[in-house]
């Protein structure tokens, strides 16, 4: 069975910057992403649950709130730029310098008699540990350059994902499957519900992080049968978006390449993002699912699910012992009993 392939143009700028610092900017980009999503988990709890931070820490739960708050605003804010921001060193040496505001705020603490100076003490050893990650990762992304995408990058014109693979059925047959728009919830686990409207414009239904789901409706805006769809979102959508999707022929009657070029723009902007990332729901990994499920569905007639498929989360894998309605939807029609119906 071929297996997802990612496409790179080798003679791109980025490609040719990461070969030239040996692997620098992968470390570096590793390392920030670590630390985002590290900076907006520890933010949220400072916000969420101030008094029980002041007390593992060793501080006054009560008297300390607004403070724990401020430091939690500050920390989502870094951890929003380190995981959003083309150029994030500056993000990373804020870490820092907020690193130096706690130490010595946790100085401070030391003072009184009523706070656990043995719980201050851990926490101020572990925030010395990680200033020294946030040194490291300032100069790992000045030796790279300080031109570090994190994952897909998200500019102004917010998120794009580009992905492909290689299926084993002819164009015509990806093409005719891919058109009848109600089948893209079979192996987009994102998406709840699509609806067409007419010939060229269709109703959406999506999932969206921490519960939410948002609706748009899009328009098709380039056709070329069983070669190409383009389409985009209606304007005022709640997610503005646009994208691609090329059927070629593979080399030596190996199937079908498709090419997926999707842009869009998350629900709350970077916020939304980070949020998304720190969640599990990273666009280049949610694609490369979506394509490796439709693989399924076209070569198989369904979607092959265990328990780490359809739990979020690390989960160990192992067959379902029961699975969700939605999946059990999704993989509920075979390829052949659609091959015939558009």
């Amino acid at each position: 069975m071929t297996s997802a392939t990612h496409r790179y143009d080798p003679a791109s700028a980025e490609e040719r910057r990461r070969a030239g610092n040996g692997g620098h900017a992968d470390d570096g980009e590793r390392l920030t992403r670590a630390l985002g999503v590290f900076s907006i988990g520890l933010g949220l709890a400072q916000i969420l649950v101030p008094r029980n931070v002041a007390r593992a820490i060793g501080v006054d739960g009560d008297a300390n709130q607004k403070t724990v708050r401020a430091v939690g605003f500050r920390e989502i804010a870094t951890g929003v730029g380190l995981l959003t921001q083309q150029r994030p060193s500056r993000f990373v040496w804020g870490r820092v310098t907020g690193d130096a505001m706690d130490l010595a705020l946790l100085g401070r603490a030391f003072n009184s008699r009523r706070n656990d100076h043995g719980r201050l003490a851990a926490a101020t050893a572990a925030v010395a540990g990680v200033t020294i990650l946030d040194i490291v990762a300032s100069r790992r992304l000045i030796r790279s350059g300080d031109d570090v995408t994190i994952g897909t990058s998200t500019r102004r014109q917010g998120i794009r994902v580009r992905k492909a693979i290689t299926i084993k059925r002819t164009p015509e047959e990806v093409y005719r499957f891919w058109r009848h728009l109600e089948n893209l919830p079979r192996f987009m686990a994102h998406l709840e519900a699509v609806r067409v409207l007419d010939d060229r414009r269709s109703y959406w239904k999506a999932h969206a992080p921490l519960g939410l789901t948002v609706e748009w409706t899009a328009e098709i805006v380039e056709e070329r049968p069983n070669e190409l769809i383009s389409w985009r979102s209606v304007e005022d959508s709640q997610v503005p978006n646009s994208g691609t999707v090329r059927f070629v022929r593979a080399p030596g009657d190996r199937g079908t390449e498709v090419h997926l070029d999707i842009r869009y723009d998350p629900p709350a902007g970077a916020v939304g993002a980070a949020i998304a990332k720190l969640f599990g729901e990273e666009p280049s990994q949610q694609v490369d699912g979506d394509l490796r499920r439709l693989k399924q569905v076209l070569e198989t007639g369904e979607v092959v699910h265990s328990d780490s498929s359809i739990h979020r989360g690390p989960h160990p894998a192992r067959p379902p012992e029961e699975v969700p309605s939605q999946a059990a939807h999704g993989g509920s029609r075979s390829f052949a009993s659609q091959r015939g119906g558009f």
